[in-house]
């Protein structure tokens, strides 16, 4: 279980790692990436960054070597922004949920039956589509009232 402590501590390498790479950092293989969270050791000496990286198996590789290059500044970014004993070493690592979640509502999409929600959703917009916007009278002040 981990202490408030080292939560704390991840949520704060989570917002300056982010902020870093996506301001600071210069390096033109590191794009698309998304930091997801963190998780931080109780000695405080490491620290495991979970990415989302957006692009093909390729590109998320080339991305992740990009990051573990930049590993060093981004620990000094940390060092700056943080008073701590110790500076945790980055370990960067590609969370795949986020593609996992997208790749099982394809599947359930493809799988399931639409439901009735769906078939009168649609059927709304079909009928709203074909249906021509009719407008009243506008009233240009001819006629005046007795």
């Amino acid at each position: 279980m981990s202490s408030r402590r080292t939560l704390k501590a991840a949520s704060a390498i989570r917002e300056v790692v982010s902020m870093a790479i996506l301001t600071q950092l210069r390096d033109p293989r590191v794009k698309d990436v998304t930091v997801t969270h963190v998780e931080v050791a109780g000695d405080m000496r490491s620290a495991k960054v979970h990415v989302s990286i957006m692009g093909d198996e390729k590109k998320q590789q080339l991305c992740l070597n990009g990051l573990r290059r930049s590993a060093g500044f981004l620990q000094s970014c940390i060092k700056d922004r943080i008073d701590t004993r110790y500076i945790p070493k980055l370990e960067f690592d590609i969370d795949k949920g986020v593609k996992q979640s997208l790749e099982v509502s394809r599947i359930l999409k493809e799988v399931l039956p639409p439901s009735e929600d769906e078939d009168v959703s649609d059927e709304k917009m079909a009928d709203e589509d074909s249906e021509p916007e009719q407008s009243e009278p506008e009233d240009d002040g001819s006629k005046e009232s007795s």
